[in-house]
């Protein structure tokens, strides 16, 4: 079998680490054939792709003036001929529109609702933004979707709810809940349950930007120093609101609390050093960040993003609170951190949870679907 996986770029984000953990395994798997064909060339890991085919299709952005062509695509497609074509993120599932094949089988990777594909409506008309994406999913539809089937892959209740919703109709037969994967051996680590006297240490791991809502792990720091906790958030990542996030701190004077540690290259040891996973994101299409928490052992405490409803089992590897409330937030962990048979059965139950998400078990429910379609 030959797979054609089309992603905008390998920058650092969960979609794009998803395809290099499926890429890792499938390298392991006998008859399988794999490329990956990327629209920008942006490697951001190039450690653990040096023995992939990447390929650079030097992606020209969409002109409704134009014939839109993508000749390095168009070499790429005639050279390795595949027989399945997967796309991660939205670019990579316009740029498949291009050249169709009845013969290829094609699949869509929902890393998110994608907003490009929502219903159009009369707002639309007084939006630019919501008018260029009525007009691509317009170019998608009659290009690809009423040529050929596209299976969706969903990653969540909610995602798979949303594609059932804006998906043309002939399409929405063909949409699949899939959960995501991770290297599940690569996060756990054995928990030392010997509890002593010590800091409390919470982390966070996403990228600056707005719906990732760093800002409120900074109100939920205000409320556990006035409660006179020993405590320290470390804050991985980086992004626009990075300097933002770095004001407030300093505003409220949680320099000796909270630390912004940048892009870190070991999150697995972040995590092994960690009590407690603390999550803000209000909107998360699944979240495979709490998994690798949870596979450390971390109990998680986050916000209600929607799709990461599907990984919190309430009371036992976590806590999901549905407002935006900061004493909450304190509460939950500290009835978590306080209470330590408490704190020991939910890291177990974390670890054996996140164990039925790990990437072997994952890769051979792609291949079955796949070998299905």
């Amino acid at each position: 079998m030959k797979i054609l996986f089309l992603i905008t770029d390998l920058g650092r984000s969960g979609a794009e680490r998803l395809l290099i953990d499926i890429c890792t395994e499938l390298k392991k798997r006998e008859d399988i054939q794999f490329k990956i064909g990327v629209l920008y060339n942006n490697n951001q890991y190039p450690e653990l792709t040096a023995d992939f085919d990447i390929v650079n299709l030097d992606y020209k952005t969409f002109s409704l003036f134009k014939t839109n062509e993508c000749p390095k695509y168009q070499e790429l497609l005639n050279s390795f001929q595949p027989d399945v074509i997967h796309t991660h993120r939205f670019l990579a599932e316009f740029l498949s529109s291009y050249y169709i094949t009845p013969q290829i089988k094609y699949v869509c990777h929902g890393h998110d609702n994608m907003e490009q594909l929502r219903n159009f409506s009369i707002k639309s008309l007084f939006s630019k933004r919501k008018l260029l994406d009525f007009v691509e999913k317009r170019y998608l539809t009659l290009h690809k979707y009423s040529q050929v089937p596209t299976n969706i892959i969903a990653i969540s209740k909610d995602t798979f709810s949303y594609f059932k919703t804006v998906m043309p109709k002939r399409q929405r037969e063909n949409i699949s809940l899939i959960y995501n994967g991770f290297n599940y051996t690569a996060f756990y680590r054995k928990r030392n349950y010997d509890f002593q006297p010590k800091k409390l240490t919470i982390t966070n791991v996403a990228s600056f930007a707005d719906k990732k809502n760093q800002m409120f792990i900074v109100d939920v720091a205000a409320v556990l120093r006035q409660r006179n906790i020993d405590f320290e958030i470390n804050l991985i990542g980086a992004g626009a609101n990075y300097e933002k996030v770095r004001s407030a701190i300093s505003e409220k004077q949680l320099e000796k609390h909270v630390f912004l540690r940048g892009i870190q290259q070991n999150i697995q040891e972040w995590y092994a050093k960690s009590d407690i996973y603390l999550h803000s994101a209000y909107y998360e299409p699944l979240g495979l960040v709490l998994l690798e928490a949870m596979a450390a052992g971390l109990p998680v405490v986050t916000l209600d993003g929607r799709g990461n409803r599907d990984l919190i089992v309430q009371g036992k590897n976590g806590y999901m609170i549905y407002e935006q409330d900061a004493e909450q937030f304190a509460d939950r962990i500290l009835e978590i951190w306080n209470d330590k048979q408490k704190y020991c059965e939910m890291s177990a139950f974390a670890q054996e949870f996140a164990k039925q998400y790990d990437i072997k078990e994952y890769v051979d429910k792609l291949l079955t679907l796949y070998k299905t379609v």
